[in-house]
């Protein structure tokens, strides 16, 4: 046999098994199911190696020969086998079939699917158009010829096609990468879910939602006059105070002042009813150096160890760390004071020097809280009459694929921040006083608030929550993790329990929320709002139909008392109870795999034993400025545990609220005619911060435009279009009432500038402010309120004197100005007295716009350097100042006739180029320091509007502002009786007044 066949026989052979690979000597019998040579060295192979035969020819004994051979020469034996073994015959010949198989179909390196036809029908032209084969062979021909396209290209990984970009470029571990991006600014619980809707901002160590990255402006204004709007508010800093009540009020008496309203020892408040607002101040110096508004909570008095509230939490004292120490007498209270995280920083240090607490208290060790047994949980729904225990969900630690041959992980899981979870583990966050004995606690971010505002909040609220069901009297007896069976052995407990619920459905037959008393404190244990969602986003409304059982009187009772002290108490005061929930809650994978359990499809899901959350309803009140939309903006706040963000947030969105943010809030405030914090409080800490913040972003947003785009304020007669210089006002209205407040005082403000210094106050007390709104006294039209002027004394000169005596001449008052006409005012709005010809003019013609102001001239429009064609693109030639050769130019030379103030033209502005005059110049912007901010304009000025737009609650312009107090009453003495709190309002970006009225709310 040629070397060529041998070769192609090799190539043949290279995948058959050995037992068929042979020598034809003895071999018949062997592989045919005989017994099998033994020994290493049995030659199994057809040629054998190391001996010089010639392949030419008849091969040798023993080999192989293609084809038959004559003369008996082909190799094959005689002799038939006498005996052959089963088991070996049948392996000897699985191993040939396997054989045969494996060589018919794996193709060769050499070999194409053109070999599989044929010798007639392989054409050449096949390899070019493959149409040509047979159907069966052109998928195959496909392939191979796509192998061969790409054989000198790079191979590159595809990607499943079935994820999207986003998913392709997510994190792998999303949950470390999100505890990483929270460091430097905390999430609230509901930021996934408004940062996928929201335009979100970073404030006050937070990162927010702004307004909603579609247009809703009015959909949100309609639902908070006709439905609902929520916010969540969970930002706030809550500060917990506990001691006896005797040291409390005490101490806190320091802070406040009964001349600007109720304080923390008001009666209503203090016996936990209601919840109260204040003002604070620093210890002992009002009416100056205020840090700004709070809200505060009692917690309702409890009557020792036999109470309602002591005895449901006997147990959880052993567990809950820190327990609150409400159980030792009726004298030791518990206080929340709820402020904006802005003015933490202030509060917080303040509180702790006056109750002396200073020494720091470690916080606890992380309690290792026992995580429930799964119970098997059955198929069927539970009926009418089951116990809703008898469903018991998933251990909180199981896999998302869980498999019993599955071994558990090896490291503990990523977990998730809850709260303020970003403070090291040794940061205080509890401060006693062994003097005293009161302990301050940090509540940051230890509880959720939400804030629903429209006159359908209840019917939202009473839609979503449930009262929680009682506990079978198994879950009683037996001991359990959870605090709700522990809570329900005690009958008194269940007794307020009912009583809580009842009033609850009771707001059912509510028509509006503003009917319930404001400021009124619900306590109350809910079922877990997930197991009641409904299927679709549905609008909730009012449904008296459901309201047919309540008693009438007792519905009556409660719009016209409010809700009982006992009933405002809840489990939510309880550290411990409070640890237990979040610690228990069920992941939202349980409470799906609950749901998928149930047979009936949208049927409610038994409520497990950690489904129970204690929560506290607060009546908010809504406006009570003017005669027009009373009570508007009214609402509730909804105040949870920590961790049950989302758990709530969904159910509240599925009957369909609207959803604000931190511009919402600012225009609820402002319709509602109430001053914002820290908007509208200049005179506190966080209000000056607030205002260098924003005058900052204004300034960079004006100096990004063009300078052919901008307005040029200057022009305008604004000297400070993005700031208020409060103290400026004050002293120069202090020096015009002293120099005798005629034409001459207002002039000699001209050349004088000062330096101002922050000590002016915002008026406060409650008497002074009922004087002013009564003397404002305007004539009746929209907008407008009638003032009762029994018991105020008529405006004169002397009356005035003591009342500026009183308060000093560097105050402001808060008031709320209304437009006569067209007209919307802006931020930063100038609030000027009229003269005598604009009184005329309005009184011959009602309905007219107002003066305009004259033109000015801008005198430093020739000293700020424009940029040369050739120095275009450098930067800073902008703002540099001109040579001293241009101080022979007519422009900079002339002197107005309506802009006064210190003349820019002067010889040493112009000889000296590094003058504060010229230095920094922005085209459009006055330069420090000021000139007169009263005399600047051809009108006087009041104040400034911190906030303004229309309102669509009053149908007009409406804006916030701050005048001053000597302001005025100089300007009212001088006004006729029937034009009292006639005012003009003109915008920075405009020359035309507009007449407004004051409205002086208390």
């Amino acid at each position: 046999m040629s070397t060529a066949k041998h070769r192609m026989r090799d190539k043949k052979m290279r995948n058959q098994p050995i037992n068929v690979t042979y020598s034809s000597q003895g071999s018949s019998h062997w592989r045919n199911g005989g017994d099998a040579p033994t020994g290493r060295g049995y030659d199994l192979s057809p040629h054998p190696r190391g001996q010089g035969s010639s392949h030419s020819g008849h091969a040798q004994r023993g080999g192989w020969v293609r084809g038959h051979q004559r003369e008996g020469h082909g190799g094959y034996p005689q002799a038939l086998p006498t005996h052959i073994t089963a088991s070996a015959f049948a392996k000897a010949r699985a191993a040939e079939v396997n054989a045969m198989l494996t060589a018919v179909t794996k193709t060769t390196g050499s070999s194409h699917v053109f070999g599989a036809l044929p010798k007639h029908m392989r054409r050449r032209a096949m390899s070019h158009n493959t149409k040509r084969l047979p159907c069966r062979l052109r998928d195959m021909a496909n392939n191979m010829l796509e192998k061969s396209q790409k054989a000198g290209q790079k191979v590159k990984k595809e990607q499943s096609k079935s994820k999207s970009r986003k998913a392709r470029r997510r994190h792998g571990n999303m949950l470390l990468e999100f505890n990483r991006r929270q460091r430097k600014n905390l999430w609230l619980e509901t930021h996934i879910w408004h940062a996928k809707r929201f335009h979100m901002v970073r404030r006050w160590g937070y990162c927010l939602g702004d307004r909603p990255t579609f247009k809703c402006y009015r959909a949100c204004y309609r639902a908070m006059s006709s439905h609902c709007l929520i916010q969540d508010m969970s930002y706030y800093c809550c500060v917990e105070l506990q001691g006896p009540e005797e040291q409390l009020l005490a101490t806190l008496s320091k802070l406040t002042n009964k001349e600007a309203g109720p304080t923390f020892a008001a009666a209503m408040c203090v016996s936990g009813r209601r919840q109260g607002s204040v003002v604070v101040y620093r210890a002992g110096l009002y009416p100056l150096q205020p840090l700004g508004p709070v809200t505060f909570l009692w917690r309702p008095r409890t009557q020792g160890r036999g109470g309602q509230e002591d005895q449901g939490r006997g147990g959880q004292e052993d567990r809950g760390g820190q327990e609150d120490q409400g159980s030792q007498g009726s004298t030791h209270r518990q206080l929340w004071i709820w402020a904006h995280p802005t003015m933490k920083t202030d509060l917080l240090p303040e509180l702790q020097a006056v109750c002396q607490c200073s020494e720091a208290v470690l916080p606890p060790a992380p309690l290792e809280l026992p995580v429930p047994q799964p119970a098997p949980t059955p198929t069927l729904a539970p009926g009418p009459g089951a116990c809703p225990e008898a469903v018991q969900a998933p251990a909180s630690g199981s896999k998302r694929k869980w498999s019993s041959k599955e071994p558990e992980a090896a490291g503990p899981p990523a977990k998730k921040l809850v709260g303020y979870s970003t403070i090291s583990a040794t940061t205080p966050v509890t401060w006693r006083s062994s003097t005293t004995g009161i302990v301050i606690s940090d509540l940051t971010m230890e509880m959720v608030r939400y804030r629903l505002i429209g006159p359908l909040s209840h019917s939202v609220l009473t839609e979503t929550l449930a009262p929680a069901t009682h506990s079978d009297a198994t879950g009683k007896s037996r001991p359990s993790p959870f605090w709700w069976p522990d809570h329900c052995r005690d009958d008194c407990n269940m007794s307020l329990h009912q009583q809580q619920a009842g009033v609850f459905n009771m707001l059912k037959g509510v028509y509006s929320t503003a009917e319930v008393p404001a400021g009124s404190v619900l306590g109350l244990t809910v079922d877990d709002p997930r197991l009641t969602l409904p299927n679709k986003r549905s609008k909730a409304v009012s449904d008296f139909r459901k309201a047919q059982g309540v008693n009438e009187k007792r519905r009556r009772e409660l719009m016209l008392k409010g809700i009982p002290e006992p009933l405002s108490q809840s489990s939510l005061w309880d550290r411990s109870v409070r640890d237990n929930v979040t610690h228990n809650k069920m992941t939202d994978q349980e409470v799906n795999r609950l749901r998928n359990d149930v047979l009936v499809p949208g049927s409610r899901l038994p409520t497990p034993l950690q489904g129970r959350v204690p929560v506290l309803l607060v009546q908010q009140s809504g406006k009570s400025q003017g005669t027009e939309m009373g009570s508007w903006g009214t609402g509730w706040d909804l105040l949870l545990p920590k961790a049950w963000g989302m758990a709530f947030w969904v159910p509240l969105v599925y009957r369909g609220v609207r959803i604000g943010g931190l511009r919402m809030s600012l225009k609820h405030a402002q319709n509602k005619g109430e001053p914002h914090f820290p908007h509208d409080y200049p005179d506190c800490p966080a209000g000056a911060r607030f205002q260098e913040e924003q005058e900052a972003e204004l300034l960079a947003k004006f100096r990004r435009r063009p300078p052919a785009k901008r307005t040029n304020y200057i022009k305008h007669g604004c000297l400070a279009p993005f700031r208020c210089p409060w103290q400026q006002l004050v002293e120069e209205w202090q020096l015009i009432v002293k120099e005798g407040g005629g034409e001459e005082a207002v002039a000699t403000m001209e050349q004088e500038v000062t330096t101002p210094q922050r000590n002016f106050t915002v008026l406060r007390n409650r008497k002074s402010l009922r004087q002013l709104s009564a003397w404002c006294r305007p004539t009746s039209s929209k907008c407008q309120r009638a003032r009762n002027l029994g018991s105020t004394p008529q405006l004169n000169r002397n009356v005035a004197a003591s009342l500026l005596s009183a308060h000093g001449g560097s105050s402001l008052v808060w008031t709320r100005l209304s437009l006569v006409t067209k007209g919307q005012p802006e931020q930063h709005a100038l609030v000027c007295v009229p003269t005598a010809e604009d009184l005329q003019l309005v009184r011959k013609e009602p309905g007219c716009t107002g003066p305009q102001e004259p033109l000015h001239t801008d005198h430093f429009k020739s000293r700020v350097k424009r940029p040369r064609k050739k120095d275009h693109n450098k930067p800073g030639t902008s703002t540099s100042a001109k040579p001293e050769n241009k101080q022979s130019d007519p422009a900079s030379t002339s002197v107005p006739s309506v802009n006064p103030g210190p003349d820019p033209s002067s010889s040493s502005s112009l000889t000296n180029p590094s003058s504060s005059c010229t230095s920094g110049l922005t085209l459009g912007l006055w330069p420090e320091p000021l000139p007169s901010v009263t005399s600047h304009c051809s009108r006087v000025t009041l104040g400034w509007v911190t906030q303004g737009d229309f309102s669509l609650s009053a149908g007009c312009g409406e804006a916030l502002g701050l005048l001053s107090v000597t302001g005025l009453l100089h300007t009212l003495l001088r006004q006729p009786d029937s034009q009292r709190g006639l005012v003009l309002l003109r915008n920075p970006g405009s020359l035309q007044y507009r007449f407004a009225k004051i409205n002086i709310e208390v």
